[in-house]
């Protein structure tokens, strides 16, 4: 019986250390289960998360090529405004030439219009001279006094006439000085005011991306 015994005690003590394994290996078998889902797990998240980080950068992506555009369009809209602006002044000033070189041509005109008008007037005062000469005393007189009057009434007139006619033109020129000095001004105003809308449109866009930036 002893002998059974001690043959019996190894053979248990086997059968309990092969237990023992089993159980071990089915441990480190759902151990490694678990390991494996849990690392599938993260990879599954991560997997998502780059996704999520793509559609984002996706969209940040298509949000900047919208800013662009709008830009490139503003700038071409704003260089096509200057570009007519520029077009309008510069035949503003054409015309502006023409109108005082009309001013003046009919400056020079009326000058000579008068010009001549004295001329007349003198010689017909040394025709008047000449014939009084010829004529009786008393005549004469009569007729070189009644000459002598309508020569001045006829200066007096054309004298009056004349700087009457050079008061309107000077007047005419000064407005045309004032519309080129108010026009040049209007220009400048215009350069200045499409140079501060230009760097508020761009500082307008800049902000929105710094905007978007720190929102992302």
């Amino acid at each position: 019986n002893f002998t059974n015994c001690t043959a019996v005690i190894p053979l248990i003590f086997q059968t309990n250390v092969l237990t023992e394994l089993r159980k071990w290996k089915l441990s480190l078998i759902e151990h490694h289960k678990l390991q494996m889902r849990q690392e599938k797990e993260k990879h599954t998240a991560h997997v998502r998360q780059l996704s999520n980080e793509m559609e984002n950068l996706k969209e940040l992506l298509r949000t900047y090529e919208i800013s662009i555009g709008r830009k490139d369009e503003v700038i071409t809209n704003l260089t096509q405004a200057l570009e007519r602006q520029k077009e309008r002044i510069e035949l503003m000033r054409k015309f502006t030439l023409w109108r005082i070189q009309h001013v003046k041509a009919k400056q020079e005109e009326y000058a000579n219009r008068i010009a001549d008008k004295q001329f007349r007037t003198a010689l017909m005062k040394k025709v008047w001279a000449a014939w009084r000469a010829l004529s009786e005393e008393k005549w004469k007189e009569k007729v070189a006094k009644a000459c002598q009057l309508r020569a001045e009434d006829v200066c007096v007139q054309l004298t009056n006439d004349y700087e009457a006619k050079i008061a309107e033109l000077t007047a005419t020129l000064e407005q045309t000085k004032s519309e080129i000095l108010r026009l040049h001004s209007e220009r400048e105003q215009y350069e200045d005011t499409m140079k501060k809308a230009f760097m508020r449109g761009v500082c307008a866009l800049n902000l929105e991306a710094m905007t978007m930036f720190q929102g992302k």
